[in-house]
């Protein structure tokens, strides 16, 4: 494995790779959604390619830059361990040197609420850093987790509007086995929050039962997870979970999540959906002690078509990974 530090040697590395070429993305703290991303471009393509880079544009004043987890050492070893063979691991004046003042912005629905709203500015620090990675990388197709919902869409369409050689892959999420998505920030949880976290998509699959129930509308679906966080469905609890609870350990009353936000919107626009359809996805932010913690379900889910779910356990995360349909856009796009 190559380890690329200037942009220089990212290129003269990659040039003689075999084709096609994956490339997938990360801010390194290494997880098992991350070897699901290389094991997809491995799967896809002869050779892959990843970018450690924490990209200080895509965080806001006050967020969690400065102690964003970082073990480049680790990540180098995971990375050659799955069988990438060149890392793109750059300084941020590499990626931004002095006197640069150009940044990509997409418009619209998919830049306005959401994650968009709750963070100022992030998808243009998202939306440029992608663009230069693959100017850098030209890779054929990169690969992103379902679970960042509206960052894929975003990625999608800057893909689509700036005539990008590139297939944006979605890769179906992983979780651990309570059903928390994995995610690098989950180590900020205390271990206590850490045993509350997965309610968050207990909570979406009763949003699901409830949208598939007859005659299930959003608002059907939107009250269920309201419901559930307020009562957690203790059919899910673990035997330390209810000993816990006989000790008084688990606190009572309102909801030990609060939701940020909570919406049912269509996965490629991110407009607001009123009624249930093809593309559907309910989407949801829940702030636990500091932590954001973000996921989402499709609803209604297609049949034959995988619900974004894979469970990680002892022996990893299934490898047989559901990708979107070829081109930087699904067939289905409703933005088209």
């Amino acid at each position: 494995m190559i380890v690329a530090r200037t942009i220089p040697e990212a290129r003269e590395a990659l040039a003689g790779l075999p084709r096609p070429l994956g490339l997938v993305p990360t801010m390194g703290a290494l997880h098992e959604g991350h070897l699901a991303l290389v094991r997809a471009a491995r799967d896809r393509c002869a050779s892959a390619a990843a970018s450690l880079f924490v990209n200080p544009t895509q965080f806001g004043a006050g967020e969690d830059f400065n102690r964003y987890p970082r073990d480049e050492v680790r990540d180098f070893e995971i990375f050659e361990k799955t069988g990438v063979d060149v890392v793109f691991a750059p300084a941020a004046a590499e990626m931004y040197p002095a006197g640069a003042c150009t940044t990509v912005r997409v418009s619209g629905p998919l830049t306005e609420k959401y994650e968009a709203e709750a963070r100022p500015g992030h998808f243009d620090g998202v939306a440029t850093v992608v663009v230069k990675l693959f100017d850098i990388v030209r890779p054929d197709l990169v690969f992103f987790g379902e679970k960042d919902a509206q960052q894929l869409a975003l990625i999608r369409r800057v893909a689509r509007d700036l005539d990008l050689p590139v297939e944006v892959a979605g890769v179906a999420t992983v979780r651990e086995p309570d059903g928390l998505a994995m995610s690098s920030r989950n180590a900020y949880l205390t271990p206590e929050e850490r045993a509350i976290a997965p309610d968050l998509y207990r909570a979406l699959l009763a949003g699901r039962a409830a949208a598939l129930e007859p005659n299930g509308t959003p608002k059907d679906a939107i009250v269920a997870v309201a419901t559930s966080l307020v009562m957690p469905d203790h059919s899910f609890l673990t035997d330390e979970d209810r000993r816990r609870e006989l000790r008084g350990d688990t606190p009572p009353g309102p909801p030990r999540i609060h939701i940020e936000y909570l919406d049912i919107v269509d996965a490629d626009s991110f407009e607001q959906e009123r009624e249930l359809g093809a593309r559907s996805l309910m989407i949801v932010c829940g702030r636990l002690g500091s932590t954001r913690l973000l996921d989402n379900v499709s609803l209604p889910p297609t049949p034959g078509i995988p619900t974004g779910l894979r469970v990680s356990g002892a022996t990893g995360a299934d490898s047989s990974l559901p990708i979107a349909p070829k081109g930087a856009y699904p067939d289905e796009d409703a933005t088209r």
